[in-house]
């Protein structure tokens, strides 16, 4: 059986708390009692301690997961240089093959009740010479939750992101705010300004958050998130069905 509760996570740039968001989805789900897992197909930037390659993504989603698998189902490609992930790849000799990852992915699913699956960087980064993470959201065919980066450019960064989203039948499902600058001027306008302009609704926004462990970061994150409209949510009187199906990707 598959999980029939699954979301993709992306964002309008890197480093603009996607990672932080999938983790707080991910705490969230783990509170309403279903089994969940975390998935980032691709990584960069690993470094070796104690004979194995960390990445601070894959432990953060590691850890506020519920259901622990193994790193080459989760996260299938894990590159050391922090780099494009194509760049990377090529560094190390490897080809970033999205067949796997979409096997590896149906794996995850039939693990778990559900799954959250973070991209990387943002929605249409290079994976090969033919194939990008927009490409890979598309045979997921999940609902997305959009992280916008609070920072001067967010409105554009934004509204071009959720066109690429539409642009590939995806739906968005749902969108986060989460403050990178803490002097941006007229944060709250900007605010306002994408709810209505953005075809999905406000999950929350997350403050700057104050000096906290990361194990604590997810339910701190969490506290300012309302997950319960997202489609199939645990428990939420209307549910819709996704499907378990993913679409095969094309030999790139």
């Amino acid at each position: 059986m598959s999980a029939n509760i699954a979301y993709f996570i992306t964002g309008t740039d890197t480093g603009i708390g996607k990672t932080l968001t999938a983790s707080a989805l991910l705490h969230a789900l783990v509170q309403t009692g279903v089994r969940v897992a975390g998935m980032k197909p691709v990584a960069a930037g690993a470094e070796l301690r104690d004979g194995v390659l960390h990445n601070e993504d894959i432990d953060a989603l590691e850890g506020a997961a519920n259901v622990v698998l193994p790193l080459s189902l989760t996260t299938p490609y894990l590159l050391r240089e922090p780099a494009a992930p194509h760049i990377a790849a090529a560094l190390e000799g490897v080809r970033l093959e999205p067949g796997h990852i979409l096997d590896s992915y149906r794996q995850v699913a039939a693990a778990a009740d559900a799954v959250v699956v973070e991209g990387v960087g943002g929605f249409c980064v290079p994976l090969t010479e033919q194939f990008d993470t927009a490409d890979l959201a598309q045979r997921l065919a999940l609902p997305v939750v959009m992280v916008v980066g609070l920072r001067l450019g967010c409105l554009s960064h934004a509204l071009l992101t959720a066109e690429a989203i539409a642009a590939r039948g995806l739906q968005l499902a749902g969108w986060v705010a989460n403050v990178v600058d803490v002097e941006m001027c007229y944060q709250a306008d900007n605010i306002d300004t994408l709810r209505t302009r953005l075809p999905a609704p406000l999950l929350g926004v997350i403050p700057r958050l104050p000096a906290v462990s990361p194990p604590a970061l997810p339910s701190a994150a969490a506290a300012y998130l309302d997950f319960s409209n997202l489609p199939n949510w645990p428990g939420a009187g209307t549910a819709v069905t996704l499907s378990s199906e993913v679409s095969e990707a094309k030999e790139v």
